[in-house]
């Protein structure tokens, strides 16, 4: 048995949480610029979705990268695929909706304003990552998009996207 004391987790960065209010794409990927996880902004480059890469504007995202389900691409580093997208092919996009992320840095609160790092990434906070924090030039806002509420534990919140 289970006891969650203070709430329940969000889930899983990459997971549409409330599907009847939102709009998802498919697009094609680039097998030679793949994702790293879920949950994390894209643009369109050579007419396929791929992740940001550094030095990009707020216009230049597209989209979230949407976990599908049943998961399918699992690999042996991530067995059970909640983690790392597949290589190429062709993925689900966010174009608006509700989506849970992964906060890199920052405190998420309700209303707050969401940032993607484009500059000087770290491992604990990537580019393209989601931060709950402006770190000058090293980050934009993500146009559209405010937190729901603070991060779980886990660092996951819930962003509300386009709505």
């Amino acid at each position: 048995m289970v006891s969650f004391i203070t709430r329940m987790p969000y889930g899983i960065p990459g997971d549409v949480t409330r599907q009847s209010e939102s709009t998802i794409e498919a697009q094609a990927m680039n097998a030679s610029l793949p994702f790293t996880r879920y949950g994390i902004p894209g643009k369109i480059a050579s007419s396929k979705f791929v992740p940001l890469a550094g030095g990009e504007v707020a216009a230049d995202v597209y989209g979230i990268l949407v976990r599908p389900f049943p998961i399918t691409g699992a690999n042996a580093s991530d067995p059970l695929g909640t983690s790392v997208p597949p290589v190429g092919g062709v993925g689900d996009v966010l174009k608006r909706g509700y989506i849970n992320v992964k906060v890199n840095a920052g405190v998420a609160a309700l209303n707050g304003v969401v940032y993607i790092r484009v500059a000087n990434g770290t491992t604990g906070q990537p580019i393209g990552g989601i931060e709950a924090a402006a770190d000058g030039a090293n980050t934009i806002v993500l146009t559209g998009a405010r937190f729901m509420g603070a991060a779980d534990a886990n660092g996951n919140a819930e962003i509300a996207y386009n709505i």
